[in-house]
């Protein structure tokens, strides 16, 4: 959600400097360079002017790093109580330019914007508004001060704008078809999130981030589903999973809800158990064809429950059906059954162990730490066990349901060839050379066929039966 953040330091005098820059680009005479954003569908024409550098402050509400900010969870909160200090606008410089994925890590997107801007200079004009504050080009703005750039150019908002139209300002622009570089994907959710906080409906949002309204509810699912796990994450040292843990996951929690969703209707219990069960393996990291593995199949057959380390079990075996109080009965029934709660249990316990080894600052001390490693480590085991044993049997029903396919789809094409056969012969251009050799063929096949369905099979269906029969009788003629 967006803050309203009070003026920086020294706003009246940076403002009345951008207002004298404005007042000397209007008086003298040239041509005016503009930039035009979207506001309130209508355009929006600003006045750009050169400004220093080190006058600007980077958007501490800014969209393109609102995920990210979680990665260091202290430094996030002086953000918050202080956004215009150097510590954190030096926090905010730092996200600018890491990977959305991985902050520890630089970007090397923002190393190509670095060596575009020093290789032909500054394009497009950044957006600011009347007291210094960067809507739009804050990594812009990053890359100019590491090649030593003193000024900057940009666009200047109205004085009356309020921080609900910076942030929407903001959002219109980074939306553009043309814009070079997107939102990471949880910053997106983000300000999905926000823009449903201000009250606007689905299909509204849907148009403006141009998905689809089903889309939209898609996503709006997934990021409540990321702030439950966090929340479940949490211990009593404080230490959680973060926003950004998440970012690379995207495809995988798309494939869940549509899995979801379609075994909901069907069986509630299951659908719960298998989302459990899926999103522990997406959180320790197993690959999207991996995670496919995690079906119906995967837990009628109780693939993870045999690979599980007794400890592990005890976790989920311990646990028991949460409830829920009827009003004026004083009646508790439960809201899941025994299965469901074995899945959150043992979910919980790694998602708390997952957490704590991605806390980097050492607070949980070496053997707090080793602990969680361990327990994290003997998950993930169980797991790579339980779902190579489920690949190694999709495959083997795979070999064994191929030729039953094959022959599903010849048989569709001989009833389309019956259709274009009576379409040929209504219009006279039946090839019935062609046609008659065709047909030699499928004899040829069939017999083929009969030959190895025979073998090894003591007791034939009808099927079968009647195959081997029919190319018997072809074959003494």
């Amino acid at each position: 959600m967006f803050h309203e953040f009070p003026p920086p330091p020294r706003a009246a005098e940076f403002s009345e400097l951008i207002k004298t820059r404005l007042e000397e680009v209007k008086s003298s005479g040239g041509t005016r360079e503009t930039v035009t954003v979207d506001w309130n569908e209508q355009p929006l024409h600003s006045e750009v002017i050169d400004l220093p550098l080190d006058g600007l402050y980077f958007n501490p509400s800014t969209h393109r790093v609102r995920a990210q900010r979680s990665h260091d969870p202290a430094r996030d909160d002086a953000l918050d109580r202080d956004p215009w200090s150097a510590e954190s606008q030096d926090y905010l410089r730092f996200l600018l330019q890491a990977e959305p994925a991985n902050p520890n890590r630089r970007d090397p997107d923002f190393d190509k914007l670095k060596e575009s801007l020093q290789q032909f200079g500054q394009t497009d004009p950044g957006l600011v508004t009347h007291h210094g504050i960067l809507v739009n080009g804050n990594t812009r703005a990053a890359a100019l001060r590491e090649i030593g750039a003193r000024s900057m150019r940009v666009g200047v908002l109205p004085a009356s704008f309020t921080w609900s139209d910076i942030n929407a300002v903001e959002l219109s622009l980074q939306l553009r078809k043309d814009h070079r570089r997107d939102y990471s994907y949880l910053n997106r959710l983000l300000a999905m999130e926000e823009q449903a906080a201000l009250g606007r409906t689905p299909e509204a949002i849907a148009k403006e981030f141009r998905i689809r309204p089903a889309t939209y509810h898609q996503e709006r699912w997934i990021l409540s589903t990321i702030r439950e796990l966090i929340d479940r994450s949490k211990s009593g040292g404080g230490v959680a999973l973060r926003l950004v843990d998440f970012e690379d996951d995207q495809e995988k929690l798309k494939e869940l809800h549509r899995l979801y969703e379609k075994l909901q209707g069907v069986e509630r219990d299951q659908a719960e158990i298998l989302k459990e069960t899926r999103l522990t393996a997406i959180l320790l990291g197993f690959s999207k064809t991996d995670v496919r593995h995690i079906d119906e199949e995967f837990l009628q057959q109780e693939y993870l429950l045999k690979a599980m380390p007794p400890d592990l079990v005890a976790v989920a075996q311990g646990s028991e059906p949460e409830s829920v109080s009827i009003p004026g009965l004083g009646v508790s029934v439960p809201t899941g059954t025994s299965g469901v709660a074995a899945a959150r249990a043992l979910n919980d316990h790694i998602l708390r162990a997952t957490a704590a080894v991605r806390k980097a600052d050492g607070e949980l001390g070496e053997g707090g730490q080793a602990g969680a490693q361990a327990i994290v480590d003997s998950a993930k085991e169980a797991f790579n066990q339980a779902i190579d044993a489920a690949g190694r049997d999709a495959r083997v029903r795979k070999r064994k349901q191929l030729a039953p396919a094959r022959l599903a789809e010849a048989c569709a094409d001989i009833d389309q060839c019956v259709v274009d056969l009576v379409q040929a012969r209504t219009s006279r251009t039946l090839d019935e050379e062609a046609f008659d050799e065709a047909v030699l063929k499928l004899r040829e096949s069939l017999r083929k066929l009969a030959h190895q369905a025979g073998r090894g099979m003591p007791s034939p269906g009808d099927g079968v039966s009647w195959l081997i029969e029919a190319t018997a009788v072809e074959g003494s003629r």
